[in-house]
């Protein structure tokens, strides 16, 4: 069975907000952090590996990830943000009504949306990998995304305004996509700028 059939087969949706507190703290307190990689490094620049073995060493970079964004103080981090190229990423993001979501998809595919569904959202957006930048960026204000979890089991998370354009965000990373391509030229110069003005928060890996 494919990956696609899988999670083709997945029929509710994940509920990430239960224990969402706890679940965070514990992934978090097992992982060490790392610094962040910063546009221009090349693992942020192309489609990520897929995932194929569900083992220990999967389960420790997701801790990883969680202590890594949490001291980066993000909603989300997907796996080459921390320069490690393989399909995952995990979130720890409010949605509009303030409720908590926490968790992670691996090898994530986003749904393609009917017209209907499809209402544009154009708030901010920044991102770990442009310290300190923030751009208007139209999105859906409703997104889906399929993989599996650490396990392997197919899962699905759907989310509404903000923590829908965080699922849209990691996702993009994973396919080799920062939001500033998304940007028009002058945008994405304006964005760039405002990173090179301020220092970032948090450590980041140099750029060669």
């Amino acid at each position: 069975m494919t990956q696609q059939e899988q999670t083709a087969q997945v029929s509710e949706f994940t509920d990430d907000t239960v224990d969402a507190e706890q679940r965070e703290a514990a992934h978090r307190e097992r992982g060490t952090v790392r610094p962040i990689t910063v546009v221009g490094n090349p693992v942020l620049h192309k489609p990520c590996a897929t995932v194929t073995e569900f083992d220990d060493k999967l389960a420790a970079l997701i801790d990883d990830m969680f202590a890594s964004q949490r001291a980066a103080e993000g909603v989300g981090l997907a796996a080459n943000q921390i320069g490690v190229d393989a399909r995952v990423f995990v979130y720890d993001c409010p949605d509009d009504e303030g409720v908590r979501h926490v968790g992670h998809v691996v090898n994530p595919v986003l749904d393609e949306l009917p017209a209907d569904q499809r209402v544009l959202d154009d708030s901010n957006e920044g991102c770990l990998s442009v310290p300190g930048a923030y751009m208007e960026l139209a999105r859906p204000d409703y997104a889906i995304v399929r993989g599996q979890d650490l396990h392997g089991n197919p899962i699905a998370v759907h989310g509404r305004g903000y923590f829908a354009r965080c699922l849209q965000h990691e996702t993009d990373h994973l396919n080799g996509h920062l939001y500033l391509d998304r940007l028009s030229k002058r945008e994405r110069k304006d964005a760039l700028q405002q990173m090179a003005e301020k220092t970032p928060r948090y450590e980041v890996v140099p750029n060669d």
